[in-house]
């Protein structure tokens, strides 16, 4: 029986009436790892921003040139990839141990269908793991025995929160939670963050009211907002952009186009 029959199975401590982020993510790449609500939503975001795709896969090149960065210039071989979803291309322990094989990655969900997924992936790979945890308990997530039996925190580890912060809103303190991972940290470590940018532009805004009308999240912020994630850290150049803007492989070829201008990210070194 496959993912897409009538009657989908679902593993354990999973409805699939219930959509979730990481499959709906998957279903906007045209993966197989999701159910017919999934689906459902993935078609009206589609339908309110034709370009969310594009969007989606902007998102993983933004990653992929992070995780690049992390190994390659900044010297880090420690990644905690929080909100990760379900494997895909290029994923972050691919990107991390093709620069550094020997980069230890760690994968952390709250949809229970990614750890199983993810350690298919990995098949035994000896330096990375996944694991199923709310981000928001950063000590369930940092105390972990799967965290814990690769990650070294008395050394410098980079926090990957792409993706996720704009699922949390003011009063869960999205703010307060990059300051308590940051705080667990090594001097030395980074932070990766992303959020989506509050702006006038038709497609933000249709974009944020179908993720709220389906999802009931997703929640759009300034870019004064955005920029103190950072706070207390020291930011790498070109600082907070839109994703495109970070460190491009190319040259850009003009004027971003308006759904590009929908997400603001950076990258920054805590002291």
């Amino acid at each position: 029986m496959t993912l897409h029959s009538a009657h989908e199975w679902a593993p354990p401590g999973v409805d699939p009436e219930q959509p979730s982020v990481a499959r709906v993510h998957d279903a906007l790449l045209g993966g197989l790892e999701n159910f017919a609500s999934d689906r459902s939503v993935a078609r009206r975001l589609k339908d309110a921003v034709p370009e969310v795709v594009d969007l989606v896969w902007c998102n993983r090149a933004f990653v992929g040139r992070v995780v690049d960065f992390l190994v390659r210039e900044a010297g880090i071989r420690q990644i905690i990839d929080l909100g990760a979803g379900l494997p895909t291309v290029e994923n972050t322990h691919e990107v991390a141990q093709f620069a550094d094989p020997r980069c230890r990655v760690v994968y952390v969900d709250i949809d229970p269908m990614v750890e199983p997924h993810a350690r298919a992936i990995l098949n035994g790979n000896p330096n990375a793991g996944a694991l199923t945890a709310d981000a928001r308990d950063v000590n369930a997530v940092l105390g972990h025995p799967t965290l814990t039996q690769l990650i070294d925190l008395s050394q410098p580890t980079a926090i990957l929160a792409i993706g996720l912060l704009h699922l949390f809103p003011h009063q869960e303190d999205p703010h307060g939670l990059v300051r308590r991972y940051m705080a667990a940290l090594a001097p030395g470590s980074y932070l990766a963050a992303s959020n989506f940018m509050s702006s006038p532009s038709p497609k933000a805004k249709a974009l944020e009211t179908m993720l709220q009308i389906t999802m009931g999240t997703g929640y759009f912020r300034d870019p004064a907002v955005i920029a103190a994630y950072f706070d207390g850290l020291t930011l790498v150049e070109p600082g907070v952009v839109h994703f495109p803007e970070w460190r491009p492989d190319e040259r850009l070829p003009g004027p971003l186009a308006p759904w590009e201008e929908i997400v603001l990210g950076g990258v920054a070194r805590k002291p």
